[in-house]
């Protein structure tokens, strides 16, 4: 400890460094006000990459670099595949080498945390598309006669994802049923439970089911698919005759005779 000091002191090197005697004293100052981690393999309480897991366990985002000693430097080499950025050989190393080596540590575990930032957005990005292919469904109209337009706008700003679903399915006599529901609260968790809902109904709706049927299953999926009782949807629901001349309207399962003229 007392050399790395005095070669950073001869390099002129801008770096603040604080000793830990022990893995121990280590882990309660971690991850504290700390950039990068100079870790000796060889410590009183630990000996190896045991050292190097603890460290990244209570630090995951600071950058570590091993020191290692002459007869082990092989175990440099193991302590980066281990998660450390980059090892030096004790003895061999100036002022000038560990300031850089310090420097390029730092750079590179933060290009490494956004390379895994960047791909963790990019995963939930995929899962929320499909999410979204979940909750807005391509309609299952064979009417030429029936359009249907659509319009899904985030109502917080920056909100990418919400539990809002709809449906419109025409079944084999003609007669159409449209669907539009909104799961309490916005992200995956709600919009998953938003999808089975979709799903349950318009399995409902192709069977044949009566009305109170569909929303009675309905809250069955939302009961067992939600993890907490706090969670509810508000569904509504409308039924066309196969004419196009009369429509049914049912809000939560009370129904709503509404004329279509």
């Amino acid at each position: 400890a007392f050399l790395v000091r005095e070669l950073l002191l001869d390099a002129d090197s801008e770096v603040t460094l604080s000793r830990a005697r022990t893995l121990a004293e280590a882990t309660l100052a971690l991850p504290g006000d700390v950039d990068c981690v100079l870790l000796d393999l060889g410590l009183p309480d630990s000996d190896g990459l045991e050292a190097l897991r603890a460290v990244l366990e209570v630090a995951p985002s600071i950058a570590v670099l091993v020191l290692t000693g002459l007869a082990d430097e092989h175990r440099g080499t193991e302590a980066v595949a281990g998660g450390a950025q980059d090892y030096l050989v004790k003895g061999a190393i100036d002022g000038q080498l560990l300031t850089r080596a310090i420097r390029y540590a730092v750079e590179r575990k933060r290009a490494d945390e956004s390379v895994r930032r960047l791909y963790a957005s990019e995963v939930r990005a995929a899962e929320n598309a499909r999410l979204e292919r979940g909750l807005l469904p391509q309609p299952l109209v064979r009417d030429l006669g029936v359009e249907v337009h659509r319009l899904y706008r985030p109502g917080r700003h920056q909100s990418l994802l919400g539990g809002d679903f709809y449906d419109v399915v025409e079944c084999a006599d003609g007669v159409l049923f449209a669907l539009i529901g909104d799961v309490a609260g916005h992200g995956p968790d709600e919009a998953a439970i938003g999808v089975c809902l979709r799903i349950a109904w318009r399995t409902l709706v192709l069977s044949g089911a009566d009305a109170d049927t569909i929303f009675a299953s309905m809250h069955d999926v939302l009961v067992s698919e939600r993890e907490s009782d706090e969670v509810f949807a508000t569904v509504a629901m409308v039924r066309v005759d196969a004419d196009r001349t009369r429509a049914r309207f049912w809000l939560a399962g009370h129904p709503v005779p509404l004329l279509i003229e």
